[in-house]
């Protein structure tokens, strides 16, 4: 009976450490729809990957107290929102640019409803949200998340982990490629629409009696999703990019 109690608390215990690590990463992860599920959903699909990484539990053999299980808890909740929150910046990156793009094509003015956040956004925003969330799986993004959750179990088991500053600045630096790669997408875009303006100013200057700004949103409007249709196929070369920065980072992140 003895031995039996001393497992399922060692077993509990185990389940508790990894639950707080997977939960966490449910926080900031860029799965489409995910704000607006319903929290028991949620709480079931991160009780059920935590069940999946059952051979990864960690197997205590001395017991915590409650105040060193309680930082335990935090510290691996930690460690699942920094890799949650590196993953995000990958959509944030699209949305950085869809947000520059429909300043400059005049989509900031048309709004619909973003299913993620239950309000009013940007067409071109709420578009590159739902084609991110997508890319998330058909590139296999999630089952490398997974992956990289049961590597950490093997290099750092429960409260082995410790939070520094290295770790922080390793977020940090693939947060700064969100707006880079934002630039990236965005650029060409912003570029023809910089000309479009220039050109109908020229064209103002030359032709007072021309009323151009009746033509100049349906003209911007038409350019920018001509270049929207060429820059997809870009899109997954892109996302994938950013991917492996990532995932490079939450790799270096979990090793020795």
């Amino acid at each position: 009976m003895g031995g039996e109690l001393v497992f399922s608390i060692a077993t509990l215990l185990g389940f508790l450490l990894t639950l707080a690590r997977v939960a966490g990463v449910f926080v900031f992860v860029p799965m489409p729809g995910i704000g607006s599920v319903m929290s028991p959903a949620r709480v079931i699909l991160a009780l059920g990957i935590t069940i999946a990484l059952f051979p990864q539990w960690p197997h205590l053999t001395e017991y915590p107290n409650g105040g060193t299980l309680v930082m335990w808890l935090m510290v691996e909740a930690a460690l699942g929102i920094g890799i949650g929150l590196a993953v995000a910046f990958v959509t944030e990156a699209f949305n950085v640019g869809a947000q520059a793009m429909s300043l400059q094509a005049g989509f900031a003015f048309a709004s619909t409803f973003d299913p993620n956040t239950q309000a009013d956004s940007g067409v071109l925003v709420v578009f590159t949200q739902i084609v991110a969330g997508l890319f998330f799986f058909v590139t296999g993004l999630d089952r490398e998340v997974i992956r990289v959750f049961a590597r950490s179990m093997e290099t750092y088991p429960a409260g082995s982990f410790v939070l520094t500053r290295g770790a922080a600045a390793q977020v940090v630096s693939v947060g700064s490629t969100m707006f880079s790669t934002g630039l990236r997408l965005a650029l060409p875009v912003i570029a023809v629409m910089v000309m479009i303006d220039i050109s109908l100013a020229l064209l103002g200057r030359v032709n007072a009696q021309l009323h151009l700004i009746t033509i100049a949103f349906p003209v911007k409007i038409l350019i920018c999703l001509t270049m929207l249709g060429w820059l997809a196929l870009l899109f997954p070369v892109l996302y994938r990019a950013e991917s492996n920065v990532t995932l490079t980072m939450a790799r270096r992140l979990i090793a020795h």
